[in-house]
């Protein structure tokens, strides 16, 4: 969607505070904005300042264009120390999956280091809708080694298709090839410990997963196992149908998306409407009315949609069909690039404010960097492989998934990619896949096929509040003590991860920046931004929580 652009520049001074406080009370802050008072060295385009709570000043982010820079602030001192505080209240503007964005960012652009709190939306995850407005605070380092935990292989599982966070638990939708074998879905309880929800079809995989009306979506696919160079599944049972968990762990049935359809390649939520694609030929595009009823739409040219995210208040597609990007308004598609010797693309990431594509045969990414009419730009391949799948970014950087190795890589930069590590060493296979992605108790966790096992890393300290952020105006505070990272939201603390080392940071030539940053610009209201040179402590933070 279009907006207006116009950019003024205001002035805003800083000041160093000391850190003493009356018993309950909050220090000073060593950086505090307010939308009211602006004072020097800041540039702020595209912020209207609106009423937030209280009656404080808030700024408006419009999602796309919006942003607050500052330049040397004294919080750069103050966000390298081992302990520190940031408080704000926030208020999302986003519908469906539509992503919210940064709501605060400094980083270092010379060593990579910094720190970052946001709420993060990760959609066209190949099959997956993987998060929704999960709150997400972190400190990047590149003196960090990625390390990963192998979480063991749910059932008989294959090909853990889809991985999605719901209501504070992460989900795995899995393939099970055998004879007697179904689909499952799995609910992950700790280390290698997974509940079994059950087989809601009689297909052999569960394909898709979303979050819809906060509810859990899952749908059904006769998985054609010789796609990935492994003998067929002897279940020649079709899915196509999609289901819906209640609250009792039961399976309530969609419906199925017509006749045709054996497999679904993807569900989302767009504009309040839940849509799925068909995987397989025919092409096939659905929305759903409610019950088990689905009406079926247009697709671009008679071509398949794949995977589907939400960009700038568009749904994306990908295609296995073409080399294509393809973009749904609502009422139609049209073909939005043509990815220069491509013959399919796979899954979709949102990183600093632009949209990411990977592909397949080259395992190269490309990046859009211009909506109306769109420019892409090949941000480079994955080490040797041959298909790049999912993306998704998580602690301040961008990572993908890839085959035939199975392998995870890092975007360090223009054409930068760097390997982080193999998930799926199954050997005499043809092809190894690192299919799916999720961010998870503060973790990238990745599924594999043929292996069937699930993986975690660690990339550094990180905290996830696995919870869809609610409507209205919420407090919010990040607070890294010594050895650990922590959430609050409303004054109540909702999230903890251990800090296993000392992290050190610089962030000497660090910009901090309101509105934007690793993921994309944020959509909604910020008020009372503070930033506090030690850890408060939880009455301090109920107090800043007080409209």
């Amino acid at each position: 969607m279009n907006r207006s652009v116009a950019t003024l520049v205001l002035i805003v001074c800083f000041q160093s505070f000391p850190n003493s406080s009356v018993e309950g009370q909050s220090p000073e802050p060593v950086y505090r904005w307010d939308a009211g008072a602006p004072k020097n060295n800041e540039a702020t385009t595209d912020v209207t300042v609106t009423t937030g709570p209280g009656n404080r000043k808030a700024g408006r982010f419009n999602g796309q264009t919006s942003v607050i820079r500052v330049s040397h602030p004294n919080s750069n001192a103050a966000l390298q120390s081992a302990e520190f505080t940031i408080s704000l209240w926030a208020k999302t503007d986003v519908q469906g999956h539509e992503t919210a964005g940064d709501l605060l960012r400094i980083f270092d652009a010379r060593n990579a280091q910094g720190v970052r709190l946001g709420i993060d939306t990760h959609a066209g995850v190949t099959n997956a809708q993987s998060n929704l407005r999960q709150l997400q605070f972190g400190i990047q380092s590149n003196s960090i080694t990625p390390k990963f935990q192998d979480h063991g292989r749910p059932g008989q599982s294959v090909y853990v298709f889809s991985l999605c966070v719901h209501d504070g638990r992460l989900y795995a939708a899995t393939c099970e090839a055998g004879e007697n074998q179904k689909g499952h879905v799995y609910r992950f309880e700790k280390d290698q410990q997974w509940t079994d929800l059950g087989s809601p079809d009689e297909a052999n995989a569960i394909s898709a997963m979303a979050v819809f009306n906060n509810q859990l979506y899952v749908a059904s696919s006769k998985y054609r196992l010789a796609g990935s160079s492994l003998p067929e599944s002897p279940n020649m049972n079709s899915g196509g149908r999609v289901f819906r968990l209640s609250k009792d762990d039961r399976w309530e049935s969609c419906g199925r998306l017509s006749e045709q359809t054996e497999a679904v390649a993807s569900l989302i939520d767009y504009r309040g409407t839940l849509y799925a694609s068909s995987l397989y030929r025919p092409a096939g595009f659905f929305k759903y009315d409610g019950q088990q009823s689905w009406t079926p739409l247009p697709t671009p040219d008679g071509k398949r949609v794949e995977a589907m995210t939400v960009f700038n208040d568009r749904l994306y597609a990908t295609s296995y069909d073409e080399g294509s990007v393809f973009r749904f308004d609502g009422a139609q598609w049209e073909t939005v690039t043509r990815i220069p010797n491509a013959t399919q693309t796979y899954g979709f990431g949102i990183h600093q404010g632009k949209l990411f594509v990977s592909e397949w045969p080259q395992a190269h990414v490309f990046r859009m960097d211009k909506f109306e009419p769109s420019e892409w730009t090949d941000t480079g391949k994955l080490g040797q492989e041959l298909e790049a799948m999912p993306l998704l970014t998580h602690n301040g950087s961008l990572y993908c998934g890839s085959l035939p190795s199975a392998e995870v890589y890092r975007y360090d930069g223009q054409t930068a990619w760097e390997r982080v590590g193999q998930v799926d060493h199954t050997p005499e296979v043809k092809y190894r896949r690192a299919w799916s992605m999720a961010v998870y108790q503060g973790r990238l966790f990745v599924g594999t096929l043929p292996s069937g096992r699930i993986h975690s890393m660690d990339s550094g300290p990180s905290v996830t509040w696995d919870n869809c952020f609610p409507e209205g105006w919420h407090h919010v505070a990040a607070v890294r003590r010594p050895g650990s990272v922590e959430l609050f939201v409303d004054g109540k603390h909702v999230s903890k991860s251990m800090e296993p080392e000392d992290v050190k940071l610089s962030l000497k030539h660090a910009e901090l920046t309101l509105g934007a940053g690793a993921q994309d610009h944020f959509q909604g209201e910020l008020s009372d931004v503070q930033i506090f040179r030690t850890a408060l402590s939880e009455d301090q933070i109920a107090g800043l929580a007080m409209p």
